[in-house]
């Protein structure tokens, strides 16, 4: 009985708590996933993304058909008695190692496409983030999410208590 009570204040308190919250503050909403699919900003992006992705891919095709070229060549050769067990086996550690090349081209491409999406992209976050700030203050909301990922996106900078929290932490 003594827990139904405790749960049942509990939750008046919770309700009084968001009524004074709700009379103090507004709330909106976004969607950004919508939103920067929309922008001509991000189709700009992709395509050149997507011409970088390519130039790469088409670099990286012709060294693996090289490679194989080369690792066709050797089996025919050693085939054919124009070399020997260990001259086959000293070449083909040498197309190993350009093996190895070839992987490490391909995670290298991977690193400069995230790269360059992350050169390309922080601008128009930045410019997105921007625009939802100045319509937030403009309509007076204390707190916009996005409705995508349900992450802040706006806060009023005089409802952070992060320098209260600190204080409370010795910090």
């Amino acid at each position: 009985m003594k827990q139904v009570l405790h749960i049942a204040l509990f939750f008046v308190f919770s309700l009084a708590f968001v009524s004074t919250a709700d009379a103090q503050s507004k709330f909106a909403y976004t969607n950004s996933a919508a939103l920067l699919a929309e922008m001509p900003d991000v189709k700009r992006a992709d395509t050149k993304l997507e011409a970088l992705k390519k130039q790469l891919q088409k670099k990286g095709q012709q060294m693996l058909d090289d490679l194989r070229n080369k690792y066709a060549d050797l089996q025919k050769r050693y085939e054919n008695g124009l070399l020997s067990k260990v001259q086959a086996e000293q070449e083909a550690q040498k197309l190993a190692e350009e093996e190895q090349k070839l992987a490490k081209y391909e995670q290298d491409m991977y690193n400069q496409l995230a790269s360059k999406r992350e050169e390309l992209i922080k601008p128009i976050l930045e410019k997105v983030q921007t625009a939802i700030d100045d319509v937030a203050k403009e309509k007076g909301y204390s707190y916009v999410f996005d409705t995508n990922t349900m992450i802040l996106l706006y806060a009023k900078p005089e409802d952070d208590i992060t320098p209260a929290v600190k204080v409370k932490l010795g910090m």
